[in-house]
C-alpha cells in the first residue's frame, strides 16, 4: 500500500509543500487531455490507493471522493482537442499539468511529475518514472485525472451513443475504429490521431 514516505523524503527546510501531478488521455483518439495536481497531508493513509490503471472503475470512483475529502489541495485541468492539434500531444499534456498546478490555492515548493518529461513549469519539478506506483500524491492525481476524463466520456456517449465512448473511453479499439468508418469523424476526435484511416 502506498504511503507518504516517498513524497515526504523530498521535504526539507526549503521544500515544505509537495504536490503530485499526473495526466490521463494521451493515448485516446478523441477528447481532451486531463491533468490533476494533488497535495496530501503528511501521514495520510488511503487504503487501496494505487496507479489508476491498476484499479477497477468502481474503486477509482470511490477513491476519487476520498481523495477530494482528504487532500490539502487539488486541482484538475485540461487541454482541448484544438490545443492538442496545435501543440502535439506531449506539449498539450505538459500544458494541462501546468494548468492543474496553477489551479492550486497553495503554491507547491516541488511538483512530482509522473513520467520522464518536465517542460515549461514555473516551480521546481522532479520527474518520477512510474510515479503513480511510487508516490502517494501522484497516484491520487492519476485517479482525479482518470475519473474526470472518464466522466467526460460518459457525457460524450450521451451525444454520440453509436461510437461507444462509455465503454472504450476513446481508445482505438476495433469497435471505435469501425464506428468512425461507419459514422464519420466527430468534432471531439483528434485529426492527427486518425491519419491511419487515410491508409485504409
Amino acid at each position: 500500500m502506498l504511503d507518504y514516505s516517498f513524497d515526504y523524503s523530498h521535504i526539507n527546510e526549503n521544500i515544505k509543500i509537495v504536490c503530485g501531478v499526473d495526466e490521463a488521455g494521451r493515448g485516446p483518439l478523441m477528447g481532451p487531455v486531463v491533468a490533476a495536481a494533488c497535495v496530501l497531508p503528511k501521514g495520510l493513509i488511503i487504503e487501496g490507493l494505487d496507479d489508476s490503471k491498476k484499479l477497477t472503475e468502481k474503486k477509482r470512483e470511490k477513491l476519487f471522493d476520498i481523495i477530494i475529502a482528504n487532500a490539502l489541495d487539488y486541482s484538475v485541468a485540461s487541454t482541448s482537442v484544438e490545443e492538442i492539434e496545435e501543440l502535439n500531444i506531449l506539449n498539450a499534456a505538459m500544458l494541462a499539468m501546468r494548468r492543474a498546478i496553477d489551479g492550486l490555492k497553495v503554491t507547491p515548493d516541488l511538483a512530482l511529475i509522473d513520467g520522464n518529461c518536465s517542460r515549461g513549469f514555473t516551480i521546481p519539478t522532479k520527474t518520477v518514472v512510474g510515479g503513480d506506483a511510487i508516490s502517494q500524491s501522484i497516484a491520487a492525481a492519476s485517479i482525479l485525472a482518470k475519473v474526470t476524463r472518464d466522466r467526460l466520456c460518459y457525457e460524450y456517449d450521451k451525444f454520440y451513443p453509436e461510437y461507444g465512448f462509455a465503454k472504450h473511453k476513446g481508445y482505438g479499439t476495433k469497435v471505435h475504429i469501425e464506428a468512425i468508418k461507419k459514422y464519420g469523424v466527430l468534432p471531439v476526435h483528434r485529426p492527427s490521431f486518425l491519419k491511419f484511416l487515410k491508409n485504409d
